[in-house]
């Protein structure tokens, strides 16, 4: 099973870094759960969140987020569109279905003593 991570929306935002006090480099990037393996692919409503500081290249944990950028955080959550929820059958998937459909035809037909 393969999962990555969509983009949904990238927002650089000018409060100051907990970490070096810059207001230029935060940068905050929503993501969704994207599941990917032979028989099928899926969006899941999983969506998560990480900030980072391009100005001191560090990665910014929830633990020090400030009240400010709590604040702002919670507004961009709301203002985002995640992508539906859906899973698509791969061909593989579909031709097993398929397969599994005309065997059971096939015994019902010979149950039925339509093939003798």
């Amino acid at each position: 099973m393969k999962t990555q991570f969509l983009t949904l929306k990238e927002v650089k935002l000018h409060n100051n870094c907990p970490e070096c006090f810059s207001n230029e480099g935060l940068h905050l990037r929503f993501k969704q759960k994207f599941v990917q393996n032979a028989l099928y692919k899926s969006v899941t409503s999983d969506i998560q969140n990480e900030m980072q500081c391009h100005t001191c290249n560090s990665g910014i944990s929830p633990g020090s987020w400030t009240r400010e950028i709590d604040q702002v955080v919670a507004y961009q959550e709301r203002a985002i569109k995640p992508k539906p929820k859906s899973i698509k059958l791969t061909k593989l998937a579909w031709i097993i279905v398929i397969l599994e459909a005309v065997l059971i035809f096939g015994v019902l037909l010979f149950a039925f003593g339509v093939f003798s």
